[in-house]
């Protein structure tokens, strides 16, 4: 009631309070409202991705159902547009995976694929010299070209598909051997449960960059950056490393303990949204599970979530399921951060969009503590 998400009248007994039955049901059928900005947080209005009680609806959809039946750059092209199919084939610029790879030239072999990722956006950004239209259709054109740039130029792991869907040719940079294809629809359900997510951090950076007319390819690497903090599109490689330590399930007890003992975060567990369970964990855990019954790896991780259940941790998130994907496949260390990276870059353009259509630039205030000036 003190939302407003319900009113209140009196019954002609002065003492009952009545509610209307459709307002009860709407708010049970949506659950619990998010709380709505404080005076300090920036509020900006947004068409693209509602957050419910356990899971991101793009544009009116729910977003498990889309994993579940769509393809990643149909589910692009809807976040984009509105609109129904992926339109053009998506397909690089032969000059810009060249300069991008050749960037890449000089970086220790070890490196992680979302360090390569910030290098590769600067390399394909500095070969187009379309990248600074920013009307509707040459944004999606330019997002078409960037986001399979960032796919081509990343080195090959396995063996590379000469065509065929997005997620085949990200798996081939991100695994030494071909997907079945439970563990193939899995990895492209991560993609689309990953694509957006309202105005998380990695986005309010890309949004403040679209906001000063930064062309795509910038508001990309904005994006970038944030998403690899630890709190943020990083927490999957720390669930990676949880994984991979627990090497026989008896060890996720000792594992655990010694993290917490340390005064460790353990990742993969809580959300700031989805305090009651996160969604996309269900979904992608299921299918992760559905195509690889009785694997070592899926063993460890289910481990791992019976002792976090036990010592009452958070609810796991989906990025613990983005974790035992990757344990499970077999994907090369850092690989939730790639896919996470490369599906995020479809959600910066759809609020990049947004804002190449607003007239004025996001410009937060501080509310100054400092020393009285002068």
């Amino acid at each position: 009631m003190s939302r407003g998400v319900l009113r209140r009248r009196r019954a002609p007994d002065g003492r009952r309070s009545l509610f209307d039955a459709a307002q009860v049901e709407e708010l049970a059928r949506r659950g619990k409202p998010r709380r709505p900005p404080g005076p300090g947080e920036l509020a900006i209005e947004s068409a693209i991705t509602a957050l419910g009680p356990d899971r991101p609806f793009y544009r009116g959809r729910d977003v498990l159902h889309m994993a579940e039946t769509m393809g990643f750059e149909d589910v692009a092209e809807w976040l984009w547009t509105g609109l129904d199919g992926h339109g053009p084939a998506w397909r690089a610029q032969p000059d810009g995976v060249a300069a991008a790879v050749a960037a890449q030239s000089g970086l220790p072999p070890g490196l992680l694929p979302l360090d390569r990722l910030q290098l590769i956006v600067s390399a394909l950004a500095a070969t187009d010299p379309l990248r600074h239209h920013h009307d509707p259709e040459g944004v999606t054109a330019t997002g078409r070209a960037l986001i399979a740039g960032l796919v081509e130029a990343l080195p090959a792991a396995g063996a590379v598909p000469g065509g065929g869907r997005l997620t085949e040719r990200l798996w081939a940079r991100l695994c030494p051997r071909p997907p079945g294809d439970g563990l193939l629809r899995a990895f492209e359900a991560a993609m689309i449960l990953l694509a957006d997510h309202e105005l998380a951090a990695s986005t309010v950076a890309a949004r403040v960059a679209a906001s000063v007319r930064a062309d795509p390819y910038a508001v990309a690497a904005s994006g970038l950056g944030v998403l690899s903090g630890p709190l943020h599109g990083g927490a999957s490689y720390g669930a990676e490393r949880l994984i991979a330590e627990v090497g026989d399930p008896a060890g996720a007890s000792r594992v655990i303990g010694e993290r917490l003992r340390g005064g460790e975060r353990i990742p993969g567990f809580g959300h700031a949204v989805y305090k009651s369970g996160d969604g996309r964990f269900t979904l992608l855990m299921d299918l992760v599970r559905a195509a690889a019954p009785g694997h070592d790896r899926l063993a460890a991780a289910e481990a791992v979530l019976d002792e976090a259940a036990r010592r009452r941790l958070p609810r796991p998130n989906v990025d613990f399921a983005l974790a035992t994907l990757g344990a499970v496949a077999g994907l090369v260390p850092g690989a939730g951060e790639a896919v996470f990276a490369v599906a995020r870059t479809a959600g910066w353009l759809a609020h990049a969009l947004e804002e190449y259509g607003r007239r004025s630039p996001l410009r937060p205030r501080a509310v100054y503590v400092g020393p009285v000036p002068g």
